[in-house]
């Protein structure tokens, strides 16, 4: 499935999956994969050295990523469907 035109932001959709990346966060997360997939490796950092919030800040994460419309990826484009 292919986003053409404009995310809400004004911005172009990213490249990267709301799916992969909420997916990733859930079962990776302790290891900070989905931050990473998406760019934002200071963040991605922080939950693997702290075990992604001993697994709580990354299952949050992770549904947040799943069910938010707003993610977006390290250059602010909305994640795409």
């Amino acid at each position: 499935m292919a986003f053409t035109g404009t995310a809400p932001n004004g911005q172009p959709y990213s490249d990267k999956s709301k799916i992969a990346a909420g997916l990733l966060q859930i079962f990776l997360g302790t290891l900070g994969i989905g931050r990473f997939y998406t760019g934002h490796t200071g963040m991605a950092i922080a939950q693997l050295l702290t075990c992604g919030g001993l697994g709580f800040w990354a299952l949050i994460d992770g549904i947040l990523f799943l069910t938010s419309s707003t993610r977006t990826d390290k250059q602010g484009r909305v994640l795409r469907g």
